[in-house]
């Protein structure tokens, strides 16, 4: 085989062919069609000419390359030729044999299929960074030649570049970020509650899916906060960015949100703390966040929103209702006076909160995200957490989705026979000065004796009630109301009045004719707590966590 007869199809070969054969691009072209060499400033008459590239043996240049080359001709690709560093790489070659049998490193790469594919097309193509047994990465690159006497009879040049170190490097960088990645989605499934709280009025389920591998997992979070009296609270933000950072931010706003939540303030007031707390701890970072409550006897969902999405309610019957205002602006903006709403959240009802990276897509329209989150939620039926992985299947959510997702359901069951009779309520308007006291504690024992409570939790009850009533009486302001309350875990007393000065505990002296009521309310009652209510006043509650059957 005579080598110089081949020519490869490289970038520009043509182009140089076609020069080479029209007389009008060089009018110093050789007799011989040769290129002249390159024309250089005759510094003496002795210097010696510069050889032209077309002059140069092609079999010295491609043996004298680092590069590892190989010829293969005709169909059944057989070996013409392979220069010394292919020799150097894997050995010395059987020329004229089949590339299968003479060339066997090129199979684990997937070469021959790419051999045919190029003698076919006339077309090169390159496999990047493939490793070959000798355990070294190579990127190949497979040139279409013809024979240079006009026979027509084509092969292929194959070309193997050592990409060694760069594919070590890439390798070991990919294998940082896979790192950091695993370490920024510990942190943030370790901020995260490791189990909800379970109120006794409300079933709830979470779920979180982080940003596929591509993506840096973002500082989503959410949280059930049981606030005592029934009530529950409900949080789920969004921390702008990604990283460790947006994670450990995303931390420290969960755990000031549950600092206070404690305190029991409508929901306004507790993004107006947060908003002021996400400014000290970064001014250059922003989150979004919906704060909601859920008091059982009011059947209403009260929320405030701090540029978050809408939360969506479906009720018994399956109609989505979404609940758009108030929203004011992020968190770690400043200078906004946020505001509570309300949307109803009646037996039966379920509601979904939910962070961007459940609706929003690239290519479509907000608003269009939430309104299939709206059809897919109106026929979601069974548990909250049947709920939500239906939620998530629908949106298309997968382990290579580009943002993270959080999603809280939570459900008022609409409870009927046995199961509703461990739900139970009893109120009493508290009218006529120092007589309700005593009208207060005989419709408390009627009550806590109708529900079958034992002896000693029912005495405790009326004492816990008799107490409560004559603080009211004392310092409140008409109206006052007594409530009383049972779950299948607890028994709750409730006083409300129209002043708005909550009490504290303190210590009586000896002396003291007064001062001694919440002390003893917090003694004999497993918890205690006061809030001011919406529509001024305040209301003061205790429970007493019911015995097992």
């Amino acid at each position: 085989m005579n080598f110089t007869r081949w020519s490869a199809r490289l970038p520009g070969t043509q182009r140089r062919a076609a020069a080479r054969t029209d007389p009008a691009v060089s009018p110093d072209r050789r007799p011989d069609g040769s290129v002249p060499a390159a024309r250089v400033e005759q510094l003496t008459d002795e210097a010696p000419p510069v050889p032209a590239v077309d002059d140069l043996p092609v079999r010295d240049v491609l043996g004298r390359v680092p590069a590892l080359v190989a010829l293969v001709h005709g169909p059944d690709h057989r070996l013409a030729y392979v220069n010394d560093a292919y020799v150097a790489a894997f050995g010395m070659r059987d020329l004229g044999a089949r590339a299968r049998e003479a060339l066997p490193e090129l199979d684990e790469p997937g070469l021959f299929p790419l051999l045919d594919q190029v003698q076919r097309s006339g077309r090169p193509r390159t496999l990047k960074s493939r490793k070959a047994p000798d355990g070294r990465s190579y990127t190949f690159t497979c040139t279409p030649v013809t024979e240079g006497d006009g026979s027509g009879d084509r092969g292929v040049l194959v070309f193997a570049t050592d990409v060694t170190d760069h594919a070590e490097a890439a390798a070991r960088l990919r294998a940082s970020e896979r790192r950091q990645r695993e370490t920024a989605v510990t942190l943030q499934r370790s901020l995260l509650p490791q189990e909800l709280e379970e109120p006794d009025d409300l079933r709830v389920a979470a779920t979180y899916h982080p940003g596929g591998t591509e993506a840096a997992v973002g500082g989503d979070w959410y949280d059930v906060i049981t606030l005592g009296g029934g009530r529950t609270a409900l949080v789920i933000g969004d921390v702008m960015g990604r990283g460790v950072r947006a994670a450990a931010v995303m931390g420290q706003l969960r755990t000031a949100v549950r600092a206070y939540a404690r305190l029991d303030l409508p929901p306004h007031e507790v993004l107006q703390l947060l908003d002021g707390l996400a400014t000290e701890i970064d001014a250059n970072q922003i989150a979004t966040c919906v704060y909601a409550i859920h008091d059982p006897n009011e059947g209403r969902l009260v929320y405030a929103s701090a540029g978050h999405l809408p939360i969506l309610v479906r009720d018994e019957h399956g109609t989505v209702q979404r609940a758009d205002e108030p929203t004011g602006p992020p968190l770690g903006t400043g200078g906004w006076v946020h505001t509570s709403g309300s949307i109803s959240l009646t037996p039966g009802s379920t509601a979904v909160l939910y962070t961007d990276g459940l609706v929003e897509r690239r290519d479509e329209d907000l608003d269009e995200g939430i309104a299939a989150l709206e059809r897919a939620l109106s026929g979601a039926t069974g548990t909250p957490q049947v709920i939500c992985d239906r939620l998530v299947r629908s949106a298309g959510v997968t382990p290579d989705h580009d943002d993270d997702v959080a999603v809280l359901v939570l459900q008022h069951p609409a409870r009927t026979g046995a199961d509703a009779e461990l739900f139970r309520n009893a109120a009493l308007e508290l009218l006529g000065g120092v007589e309700a006291a005593p009208r207060a504690r005989a419709f408390a024992s009627g009550v806590l004796a109708s529900w079958r409570f034992p002896p000693d939790l029912h005495d405790l009850g009326v004492l816990a009630t008799s107490e409560l009533v004559a603080n009211s009486l004392q310092h409140g302001t008409p109206p006052m109301r007594l409530r009383l309350r049972r779950t299948d875990r607890r028994l709750i007393i409730e006083v409300t009045d129209g002043d708005d000065h909550l009490p504290r505990r303190r210590r009586a002296e000896p002396g003291d004719e007064s001062g001694r009521g919440i002390a003893i309310v917090a003694t004999i009652a497993t918890n205690w707590g006061s809030r001011r209510t919406p529509g001024g006043g305040k209301a003061v509650w205790c429970e007493f966590v019911l015995p097992k059957p």
